[in-house]
């Protein structure tokens, strides 16, 4: 497998993100190291907050979020997932598979031996992360899922079906239409910081077939993978809290469905918020910041800021 990495120079100068890279290796299946990245902020010691972006998203997204989360005393690392971000790049769209994908991320999470985890994600950080929690249980002790959800091959809906569509003859990432992700307007740096891993075509092939794999039909290779995982999720019993966009046509009443599927769902603080749309990290950052960090402080005397 031929992995591809954007160049440091791509990074520089990002506004809003004063974040050093960290990076961990891990090894592919047909024994290719990759290697995924990560920045993070707050205390060592302190419990993690692990936050997932979707596509063709990075940790960027998560810029406004990972600071007032650190001051609460704890350890935020937001991670790229790979093909996305700093993380590798494997150069073909056959490199990618959701099974790759749950294995490289499983690699990673096991490397950085992240225990009492809170995990915060959003559209494939979500599909992937609840693919995390359902393997690894007794690391993660609470979840909130923003626009996401996890596909059993039971169809998709209206904007599922044109996305996939249209990506399978995509030659390049239709990035006039990743601003339609946003309720709000972002501004031209702000969309370019979003663009900034994908200097050349050549390193979009996993943004690219990430659409390709979200599970809607039967014969989807993951379909039968997210069943496992989603049965697995009914016995999730800590705390699962939702906050959706109400203006996101993803992932419509994906978040109904967890909510009376895992356990932990039962009696949290579910929400939606009318005007945000998919990217609700950057449509609404102050209120999922809150409603994260009031998650967080449950049922817990309040933390200590980091000093």
């Amino acid at each position: 497998m031929k992995v591809l990495r954007t160049p440091d120079a791509a990074f520089a100068n990002l506004p809003d993100w004063p974040f050093a890279p960290h990076y961990t290796s891990i090894i592919d299946q047909d024994g290719t190291p990759l290697r995924i990245h990560h920045v993070e902020s707050g205390p060592a010691d302190g419990e993690p907050v692990l936050l997932m972006h979707g596509n063709p998203s990075w940790s960027y997204l998560h810029r406004h979020m990972i600071e007032p989360l650190a001051a609460t005393g704890r350890r935020v690392i937001a991670v790229d997932l790979v093909g996305c971000g700093r993380s590798d790049k494997p150069s073909l769209r056959s490199d990618y598979t959701q099974a790759r994908h749950v294995d490289w991320l499983s690699q990673w999470l096991l490397a950085m031996d992240l225990q009492h985890t809170s995990l915060y994600c959003q559209d494939w950080g979500g599909t992937l992360g609840l693919h995390l929690v359902a393997r690894y249980p007794e690391r993660f002790d609470r979840v909130m899922v923003s626009n996401s959800g996890m596909p059993l091959g039971e169809g998709a809906n209206w904007f599922l079906t044109l996305w996939t569509t249209c990506m399978r003859y995509a030659w390049g990432f239709p990035w006039f239409l990743f601003k339609k992700g946003f309720a709000k307007p972002i501004s031209k740096a702000t969309f370019q910081a979003y663009r900034a891993p994908y200097p050349e075509r050549s390193l979009e092939a996993g943004i690219l077939k990430f659409p390709l794999l979200i599970a809607v039909q039967k014969d989807n290779p993951g379909a039968v993978d997210n069943r496992q995982a989603w049965a697995a999720l009914a016995g999730f019993d800590k705390p699962f809290v939702t906050v959706f966009g109400g203006l996101d046509p993803v992932a419509k009443k994906s978040d109904r469905r967890m909510q009376r599927h895992i356990p932990g769902a039962v009696g949290q603080a579910h929400h939606v918020v009318p005007d945000a749309g998919h990217f609700i990290q950057e449509d609404a950052t102050a209120v999922v910041t809150e409603r994260l960090i009031a998650f967080l402080n449950q049922g817990r005397a309040p933390q200590p800021p980091a000093p």
